[in-house]
């Protein structure tokens, strides 16, 4: 059992990144998660209250936001080691005595408010900025190479378009000006018709 769940345990590890956030249940935080979308990649930004947080210190952490949209309440859970989570920043910290704040989904306007703590932005934050911006810098250069490779495939194909369109033309005229010599050459010479009887 020992060998097993050490063998798991460097699997984990292996896994997991070197430094992330410490997040608590009432943190306002944007999360910018990496999104693909065919040959794409973009960064989407979603910003929230934590209403939970799950196995803390484990590989599989998970938090999960809620905000309202359009007066609709959205949520989303995120796995925290996750390689698609490039940075999570805390924006507001409240003061909560609970981990999971279910009574949150009930509330709406300004009985959803919650009392602010002061806290050190700069210094919670910076646990992560460095490997994020590496990310996105990354994700970035990806995008542009992307964008490069499908400009010049789409300049191919519109230069071999040009060069469809510049030969059809010619072959037209020259099918134009053959069909009346088919045509002579199917009746054979011309043979005078007289009416005379």
């Amino acid at each position: 059992m020992g060998l097993m769940q050490s063998v798991a345990q460097r699997i984990q590890a292996k896994y997991m990144k070197p430094s992330v956030v410490e997040l608590k249940s009432g943190d306002t935080v944007r999360v910018h998660q990496k999104i693909v979308e065919g040959g794409k990649e973009r960064i989407q930004i979603f910003e929230g209250l934590v209403i939970r947080v799950s196995r803390r210190s484990s590989m599989t952490q998970s938090f999960t936001v809620r905000r309202i949209a359009s007066g609709v309440g959205v949520e989303k859970t995120y796995l925290i080691h996750s390689p698609n989570v490039l940075k999570i920043e805390i924006v507001r910290r409240s003061k909560v005595r609970r981990n999971y704040l279910s009574y949150m989904r009930a509330r709406t306007g300004k009985s959803a408010r919650l009392a602010g703590v002061d806290f050190d932005r700069q210094s919670v934050n910076a646990a992560n900025e460095v490997v994020a911006e590496e990310e996105e810098k990354i994700t970035h250069e990806h995008a542009e190479e992307h964008d490069e490779i499908a400009e010049q495939a789409k300049e191919q194909e519109e230069v071999a378009e040009a060069e469809k369109a510049a030969e059809q033309p010619q072959t037209e005229a020259e099918k134009l000006e053959a069909q009346p010599l088919e045509r002579a050459e199917a009746k054979g010479p011309a043979v005078p018709q007289n009416k005379e009887s």
